[in-house]
């Protein structure tokens, strides 16, 4: 079974590609981690976690969803990370967590997908990410391939950097960057609640037509990239950049 963590629909894409070769279910975890649901599911077939890269490690939110809930049947875990450069190093995290669950660590496949993070880095234009995912379909089907296989994810080349980053560069990370409080609704808003909907954490709540961002918050650009009006900004980091979001994968 595929369970996947998406905020802007990179891991969904990639999850429901994965799916399509595999033959398998793919389950959103996100209405899960939402409805504050504790997952309970049992699968004969491997269990493969697909989410974006946080700081170059698991987002806590799905690490969270993974070390709280029930995974029966099949004891093999594969992850595959998308990111928009490199995932760091984060197998030691990956490993201890199948440890704790009793399950076993298969390996994670690292994806370049679109950089989707508005609030800091550089966007790419539509033309860019389309190019982006056509290249991030081989390395998806040899994924599917070793998968079905039930083989091992080979072992990832990495540096003394990539631990760094993976470590105490993650930590300072959440601790300093991954606050709500940048977040506002332009005049451009017309306070349809899709932000509000879209938020896999709750923490959009309206007043009236006006969305307020409380302090729950993944930075997983759901409710920027998601309006329709483009109407939300993090401050001024978001200004001119294009709103990313992945179309849906068609097989």
């Amino acid at each position: 079974m595929i369970i996947y963590f998406s905020g802007t629909g990179n891991s969904r894409y990639a999850a429901e590609l994965l799916a399509d070769r595999l033959g398998d279910e793919a389950v959103d975890a996100g209405r899960g981690i939402k409805a504050r649901e504790k997952a309970d599911l049992s699968s004969e077939k491997p269990w493969v976690f697909v989410s974006p890269t946080y700081a170059w490690q698991l987002p806590r939110v799905f690490e969270s969803y993974i070390r709280n809930g029930i995974f029966s049947g099949n004891r093999k875990v594969y992850f595959v990370m998308t990111c928009g450069q490199d995932i760091g190093k984060p197998e030691k995290t990956l490993a201890e967590l199948c440890r704790v669950k009793g399950m076993s660590y298969q390996g994670v496949l690292e994806v370049v997908m679109p950089e989707n993070y508005v609030a800091m880095f550089p966007v790419p234009n539509e033309t860019e990410a389309a190019e982006i995912i056509r290249q991030a379909h081989p390395v998806l089907e040899e994924g599917a391939k070793i998968i079905l296989a039930e083989k091992p994810f080979p072992a990832r080349r990495s540096g003394p950097l990539d631990r760094m980053k993976s470590g105490f560069v993650n930590g300072i990370f959440y601790a300093m960057a991954i606050k709500a409080k940048a977040f506002r609704a332009t005049e451009a808003c017309d306070g349809c609640g899709l932000c509000e909907k879209l938020c896999p954490l709750n923490n959009i709540a309206m007043d009236g037509k006006d969305p307020l961002w409380g302090k729950e918050c993944t930075h997983c650009m759901a409710c920027i990239c998601g309006c329709p009006k483009e109407a939300i900004e993090y401050g001024r980091k978001s200004k001119g950049k294009p709103r990313y979001r992945c179309p849906k994968y068609k097989g």
